[in-house]
């Protein structure tokens, strides 16, 4: 029994995606969710308080699963560089989260301006991306490779500058080459950590 409404939870939580990002979290409705999953609306309740619970579960987990790949390669590289490092890290947030087009979709076009509910869970993971790569700056400098100063700020705008990137790419049709993206933005990261203080 657990193990079918496991199932069913995850037919409905990729029915939602799909849904969001095809017809648009604000224009999708939970009776066409529930069709793409093909079980009832009751079952839907069963589960989820409603459509925003969904966008916050999904939005949590595009950003968990890049979080969770970036950390596992840069276990690969723990005694590299700092060029390799950065290189690395961007290299596998990028490859993860285009993947699959509509996660980009969701994070940074569908979740944007939805409730303050969601806003609040998208500013905690600006917050979590961006002490991380100010974590990565901040080693850059003991290493020598960039200068010894407050990385805060400059890490909060890298967020800014890889969201907006992202959200490029997700509406360019045909899409940019993800490899285009990825050097854009590991270009911009490198600049902006390297300058001099």
């Amino acid at each position: 029994m657990a193990t079918r409404r496991a199932r069913r939870r995850e037919r409905l939580l990729d029915a939602a995606l799909a849904e969001f990002t095809s017809t648009g979290y604000q224009a999708a409705r939970i009776a066409d969710v529930c069709a793409r999953a093909n079980v009832s609306t009751r079952n839907f309740y069963e589960e989820f308080s409603g459509k925003q619970e969904v966008l916050l579960l999904l939005h949590d987990r595009v950003n968990d699963l890049a979080l969770r790949h970036v950390r596992g390669a840069l276990e690969k590289v723990r005694d590299a560089d700092a060029v390799t490092r950065i290189g690395t890290l961007l290299d596998t947030f990028v490859s993860t989260v285009t993947a699959d087009p509509r996660l980009p979709r969701l994070a940074y076009v569908e979740a944007v301006g939805v409730s303050p509910e969601l806003e609040r869970q998208h500013q905690a993971w600006v917050t979590r991306w961006a002490e991380f790569i100010a974590a990565e700056a901040a080693r850059a400098a003991e290493d020598g490779a960039a200068p010894d100063r407050d990385y805060r700020l400059t890490a909060v705008a890298l967020v800014g500058a890889v969201t907006g990137l992202l959200r490029q790419w997700q509406a360019h049709d045909p899409p940019e080459p993800v490899a285009g993206i990825a050097g854009e933005i590991k270009g911009l990261m490198l600049a902006a950590i390297m300058r001099p203080a």
